[in-house]
């Protein structure tokens, strides 16, 4: 067996429409489908150039009953949904700068790591991402 690359991810989002707001509007991903896929739309975005997709999905069918995604929704909202994402960026600084300019929940500052420099922030749901210049990436 040879796995040759991870091509999707998924984390939960409460409002798809809000998701493209801040996913696309304000860190600059594109969208690279967003179509009605069964009982769901099915939407995902990722960053300009890369092949790796991020599914913003809604807990619910056909993953969960409602009862579940219930559960789900509290979770995400507590930033303990259990997704995050991580990019790597040549400036965190910058990219810092325009997230606190766009009122971005930011929950660690560029830090200086062994790896790199990073940070960490909320999207709007309360998903965890990091973003840093890592070192040899």
């Amino acid at each position: 067996m040879n796995l040759t690359a991870n091509n999707l991810s998924s984390i939960f989002v409460l409002d798809q429409d809000e998701a493209l707001g801040f996913y696309v509007g304000v860190l600059g991903l594109e969208v690279s489908a967003d179509l009605m896929f069964g009982p769901m739309r099915w939407l995902t975005v990722r960053v300009p150039g890369d092949r790796r997709d991020i599914l913003l999905e809604l807990p619910g069918p056909p993953a969960q009953d409602p009862a579940t995604a219930e559960q789900v929704r509290e979770l995400v909202a507590k930033g303990a949904g259990g997704g995050w994402v991580a990019f790597t960026t040549d400036d965190v600084d910058a990219v810092h700068q325009h997230l606190v300019e766009h009122g971005v929940t930011i929950t660690q500052p560029p830090t200086d790591m062994p790896y790199g420099r990073d940070m960490g922030l909320r999207d709007p749901f309360g998903n965890n991402i990091r973003i840093g210049e890592i070192r040899g990436a």
